[in-house]
C-alpha cells in the first residue's frame, strides 16, 4: 500500500495496517468485483452469517466504552454526556465475544473519551484477536508507553481528532489541545504506527481543515488517511451556528475528491460518500454504535433506540424493531448525496422512530424526534437542489456502485 509516497507493507488481518487498508479500499471501491473481493470476500462471509442468525450482521461494531472525557468540545454529539456511565470490562468482553461470533471483524471506539479506559482497552484487544479495533481519539493520553504497546499488540489504531491548525482546534477543544495532538502524532510516525486523523468541519473552519496546506500538514506529521464528519446538531443546546451551508458542504466535498485523486490518499468526507454504501450505513447495513449506557444504536450521531445491550443480546438488538424499520427505510434518496436521515431526509427519521416506538438516548436532556426534525429540515431543503446537481455530474462508474449497492442491500434486506 503506498502511504504518502511510501510503498507500506501490510500485515496480515487482524493487525491494524490491514485494517487501514481495508478502509482505503472500502471507499475507492467503484464496482461489485472490488466490492465482493474486498477483505477476502468479507461481504460473502456477512450475507452467510446474516442468513444463519436471522439478523442483520455489520462490518463494524462501533462501541462506547465511557462517557468520562478530559474534553468539554464545542458542538460534540457527547459533550452533554454524564460522565459517570462506563461499560464494565466484563460487559465489553461480552460484547465483544458476541461480535467475534457474528463473524464481526472490526471495532471503532469512541466515547466520551475511549483512552481513559486504554488499560482496559489493551486487555481486550489482546484476548480478542479475531477483531481489528481503532479508537476515535483527542490524543492527550497517548504516550510514549502507549504508542509501544499498541505497537507491539498489532491490532489497535487510532484517528486523533484535530479542528484544522491550532486557533481553530483550540477553539472548539481548548488551549493547548492542538499541540498536544499534534504531539501524539510524532509519537506514533516515530514507531511507524499506521494511523490516521478526525475532524469535525463546520461553518467556521471548512475551508481550513479542505485545504492543500492542511491536508498535506498531516500527510508530514504521519497520517495514513482521515476521516471528515460534517457538524450534526444533535440536542436540545446544539449550537447552529456551526451547522455548514450547501455551499459550505459541497466545497468540502469538491476540495477532498480532488486531494484524494492527487495524492493518492483516503480522507473520507462520510457524509459525501453514500454512492459507495447504498446511501446510509447505520443500524447495521455498516455499522451499529453502542453507547456507554448499553443503547444500541444506528449510529453515533441517532440518538434513538429500542435496544440495551444489558437487555438484550447484540443479535437480537440488530434484529429490534426499530432497527428493522429503519434498514426498512434504507436506502432514504435516491440520490447518494442525501443519504443521511439526520440532516439530509429528516422526515424519514420521524417516520421510523415513530413506527417503531423507539426512544430517545440523549443523555442530558432527551430530544424528541420530532423537535430534532423541525431543525434540521431547513438544512436538508435547502441541501437538496444542491445535492441533485453535484450528483447529476458523478462519473457512470460511482453511479453503478450506488445501484450495485442497493440491489446488494435489497438482497440482504430479503434474506432477513
Amino acid at each position: 500500500m503506498i502511504i504518502n509516497g511510501k510503498n507500506e507493507k501490510i500485515p496480515p488481518f487482524p493487525h491494524h495496517k490491514y485494517f487501514i487498508s481495508v478502509v482505503s479500499k472500502f471507499f475507492t471501491s467503484t464496482d461489485l468485483f472490488s466490492l465482493v473481493t474486498m477483505d477476502k470476500f468479507k461481504l460473502v462471509e456477512q450475507i452467510k452469517v446474516s442468513n444463519k442468525n436471522d439478523c442483520f450482521v455489520p462490518r463494524c461494531l462501533l462501541l462506547d466504552p465511557t462517557s468520562s472525557c478530559n474534553l468539554h468540545c464545542n458542538g460534540c454529539w457527547a459533550a452533554g454526556y454524564d460522565h459517570k456511565d462506563n461499560i464494565s470490562y466484563d460487559k465489553l468482553d461480552d460484547i465483544l465475544s458476541q461480535a467475534e461470533d457474528l463473524k464481526i471483524g472490526y471495532c471503532f471506539l469512541s466515547g466520551g473519551e475511549p483512552l481513559v479506559r486504554k488499560a482496559d482497552l489493551l486487555k481486550l484487544c489482546a484476548k480478542h484477536q479475531g477483531i481489528s479495533f481503532s479508537a476515535f481519539t483527542n490524543g492527550l493520553l497517548i504516550d510514549e508507553k502507549f504508542a509501544d504497546d499498541i505497537a507491539k499488540i498489532g491490532n489497535f489504531t487510532v484517528a486523533i481528532s484535530i479542528e484544522g491548525f491550532e486557533e481553530a482546534t483550540d477553539f472548539r477543544r481548548g488551549k493547548g489541545t492542538y499541540k498536544k495532538a499534534i504531539k501524539a502524532m510524532d509519537i506514533l510516525k516515530e514507531r511507524n504506527i499506521g494511523f490516521g486523523f478526525s475532524t469535525c468541519y463546520h461553518a467556521k473552519n471548512y475551508k481550513e481543515i479542505a485545504s492543500d496546506e492542511f491536508l498535506d500538514y498531516m500527510r508530514e506529521k504521519g497520517c495514513w488517511m482521515g476521516w471528515l464528519f460534517t457538524y450534526i446538531p444533535v440536542g436540545n443546546d446544539a449550537d447552529m451556528s456551526l451547522v455548514c451551508t450547501p455551499e459550505q458542504r459541497a466545497y468540502v466535498h469538491e476540495k477532498i475528491r480532488a486531494y484524494n485523486k492527487k495524492h493518492n490518499i483516503t480522507i473520507i468526507d462520510f457524509w459525501n460518500c453514500g454512492h459507495l454504501a447504498a446511501g446510509c450505513v447505520a443500524a447495521s447495513t455498516g455499522f451499529v454504535h453502542i453507547n456507554s449506557r448499553g443503547d444500541v444504536e444506528p449510529c453515533a450521531f441517532c440518538h434513538y433506540s429500542d435496544s440495551n445491550i444489558h437487555d438484550k443480546s447484540l443479535k437480537e438488538a440488530l434484529s429490534s424493531p426499530f432497527f428493522k424499520a429503519f434498514r426498512n427505510a434504507q436506502p432514504f434518496s435516491d440520490n447518494p448525496m442525501r443519504s443521511c436521515p439526520l440532516i439530509d431526509v429528516p422526515d424519514k427519521l420521524v417516520e421510523v422512530v415513530e413506527k417503531s416506538g423507539a426512544h430517545s438516548t440523549e443523555m442530558s436532556s432527551p430530544e424528541n424526534v420530532r423537535d430534532f426534525a423541525k431543525k434540521t429540515k431547513p438544512i436538508a431543503d435547502k441541501w437538496q437542489p444542491v445535492a441533485d446537481e453535484i450528483y447529476a455530474t458523478y462519473p457512470s462508474n460511482c453511479k453503478r456502485c450506488f445501484k450495485t449497492n442497493k440491489k446488494i442491500l435489497s438482497y440482504r434486506k430479503s434474506k432477513t
